[in-house]
């Protein structure tokens, strides 16, 4: 165990200069070795399950009030649970607010539950809107597709899932449309879901997006974790999760309160529970990262057909074109200053080309977990827009 624990933290801690890029030949022989020689003693049998289910029914099952509330993350952390049963596994779903105010629709990011969007959540319905926000597959208490890529397609059919739960109407001619909001990996889902769904949209608003990384970004410390073969699954999920730039922090004098309800429920806590306890998270984790809406590689082409949408729609008058497929003329992107993961400079250069200039920024001086912190702020901008 003493040598499995040292290589976990060899391979852990190059692994933490995510922007360090390191050639094929400067990996030592004996890590590569070593993670050969655990691949034959760790590996995982391959999964049968078609759906992984969520910590729900094991957790949840026959606890009292008390220990729910005890919970890193309660069944109840934000108003308006539901669970939604779909052909990919449940779903949980929070909706709460005025049912004819403005609105929105949040989608979280790779790592976190939900509910690091609570604080932007509560926000809004404060300003009068109706909000709606979902676990992705995997994550939180949603159950885990196991044998489906979590890619755009698996994301978009999610969205289209959830809104179809609501007792309200979030889609059609008489729902007045919505705002959609997406952060960090959410950003790349919501602008996917864009590029396909215009006309359902009355904005669009990404946080810290992804979808535009760019590949020199990725280190090979990196690929490493994320290709199949090497190491068992469960042991690259536990390397990757090792990641400090993985979970937004809380600097001092921030206020973070993600659920009004439970004032104790904070990211980090929640995002190990969620490791420890969902049997689907690794699988999502790792699935998202080889498939889903990161990097620029993957992704330029829909950035580039939401903006060539956007430019078709902004060179006709109103009365011309008709009714506008997204209301807003633009793409809004907001950002911290000192994010580490979307780079300022990058992110400025790479939406405004992919996007044609159909985009308008915004920068707060704080890093990549400003949503869960400056919610307040966040949720004035949104409110401006709707």
């Amino acid at each position: 165990m003493a040598l499995y624990h040292q290589t976990v933290d060899f391979l852990s801690d190059s692994w933490a200069n995510q922007r360090t890029q390191l050639p094929l030949l400067a990996v030592s022989g004996a890590s590569f070795t070593l993670g050969l020689l655990f691949r034959s003693i760790l590996s995982a049998r391959e999964s049968t399950e078609t759906v992984i289910p969520s910590p729900r029914a094991r957790i949840l099952n026959g606890i009292s009030e008390e220990e729910n509330h005890n919970l890193p993350l309660p069944n109840d952390v934000l108003p308006g649970a539901r669970d939604v049963a779909s052909p990919y596994g449940s779903i949980r779903v929070y909706e709460w607010g005025r049912e004819d105010g403005p609105k929105v629709l949040l989608v979280h990011g790779i790592t976190t539950p939900c509910i690091a969007l609570g604080g932007v959540a509560h926000a809004l319905v404060d300003r009068g809107c109706r909000v709606m926000l979902f676990d992705l597959f995997g994550r939180g208490y949603s159950d885990c597709p196991a044998d489906l890529p979590q890619d755009d397609r698996l994301f978009a059919t999610q969205i289209l899932l959830a809104l179809a739960s609501s007792p309200i109407a979030w889609t059609g001619k008489e729902s007045g449309k919505f705002c959609l909001v997406g952060y960090s990996l959410g950003g790349g889902i919501a602008a996917a879901f864009a590029s396909y769904f215009p006309q359902m949209l009355s904005s669009l608003i990404l946080l810290a997006p992804a979808g535009l990384l760019r590949d020199s970004q990725i280190s090979f410390q990196s690929r490493l974790l994320y290709s199949r073969g090497l190491m068992p699954e469960n042991l690259l999920g536990y390397l990757r999760m090792r990641s400090p730039k993985e979970l937004p922090s809380q600097t001092a004098g921030e206020i973070q309160l993600l659920s009004r309800d439970y004032p104790h429920v904070n990211i980090p806590a929640a995002v190990a529970w969620q490791v420890n306890n969902h049997s689907g998270f690794v699988h999502a984790f790792m699935s998202s990262m080889r498939h889903g809406p990161i990097l620029s590689q993957r992704q330029y082409n829909t950035w580039a057909r939401l903006g060539e949408y956007l430019s078709a729609q902004n060179s006709y008058s109103s009365t011309n074109r008709g009714e506008k497929g997204l209301g807003s003329d633009k793409v809004h992107i907001l950002c911290g200053n000192s994010d580490a993961i979307i780079i300022k400079d990058e992110l400025i250069a790479d939406a405004t080309a992919a996007l044609g200039g159909n985009v308008a920024f915004k920068f707060y001086e704080a890093g990549h977990e400003f949503p869960s912190t400056k919610y307040e702020d966040v949720a004035t901008y949104i409110s401006k827009l709707l």
